[in-house]
């Protein structure tokens, strides 16, 4: 799915469940980062994030606060519902699917496409081990297609999602937060350059870190070129 032609945004997501521990990885145009979950009877035995590649210098700091967040937790309780907000969401995020899929066999691989806008149209899109799952259409911030979340916005979907069956629910969800990381490509840099500016749904934003943090030139384009998510170390 990330061959398309068009330009935009591109996140890959792997998921490696091995013996007593799980690595899930994201790279993204703003990340590239990797979480390993250890686990024993069911509970988390050691959390260890990595970020290779982050758009804030405060960013690093969260590597510390997923220790604690998670370590020593069962695995039932990695849920999106710990603290993710004083946490780099997306080590959180990846914590979260390590834990869902600790026990699994085989390797989850996710890849998400969302198209710039044209004439205010976004195309988003998601597979699962190269099988796509679904085709969101986004027009001026609203979502017009398919019919069961016209009219709804990225930021009002979590009914919607909630109704679904797993795993077509995790599908969307990580289709739900990709694209709205997907805007920041239509972001003028000037408006980048602030964290104080932004809400406080993450580490980075929160006051104590947004006062000092500082934007880094570390972006990628994986729509120009034949580079993929994941195929380096970021």
């Amino acid at each position: 799915m990330t061959d398309t032609a068009l330009p935009g945004y591109r996140r890959r997501i792997r998921i490696e469940p091995g013996l007593r521990k799980v690595i899930a990885s994201l790279e993204d145009d703003f990340h590239c980062m990797r979480v390993t979950v250890e686990h024993h009877d069911g509970v988390v035995t050691a959390i260890v994030p990595e970020m290779l590649r982050s758009p804030w210098s405060t960013c690093p700091g969260a590597i510390a606060k997923l220790v604690e967040t998670f370590q020593g937790a069962p695995l039932a309780e990695v849920t999106a519902r710990q603290d993710k907000k004083r946490n780099c969401t997306h080590l959180h995020d990846l914590a979260v699917l390590g834990a869902a899929h600790a026990h699994d066999m085989d390797e989850t691989l996710y890849d998400i496409v969302a198209d710039d806008p044209i004439d205010g149209e976004v195309t988003l899109r998601v597979s699962r081990n190269g099988v796509l799952l679904f085709i969101w259409r986004e027009r001026n911030g609203v979502l017009v297609a398919p019919e069961g979340i016209a009219g709804l916005t990225l930021f009002t979907l979590r009914d919607w999602i909630g109704s679904l069956p797993e795993p077509q629910r995790e599908a969307a969800r990580l289709l739900q937060w990709a694209s709205i990381v997907a805007h920041g490509r239509t972001i003028p840099p000037e408006r980048r350059r602030s964290a104080e500016q932004m809400p406080p749904n993450c580490y980075t934003f929160q006051p104590e870190q947004a006062a000092h943090a500082h934007r880094l030139d570390t972006s990628r384009d994986f729509s120009l070129g034949a580079a993929q998510p994941l195929d380096g170390a970021g």
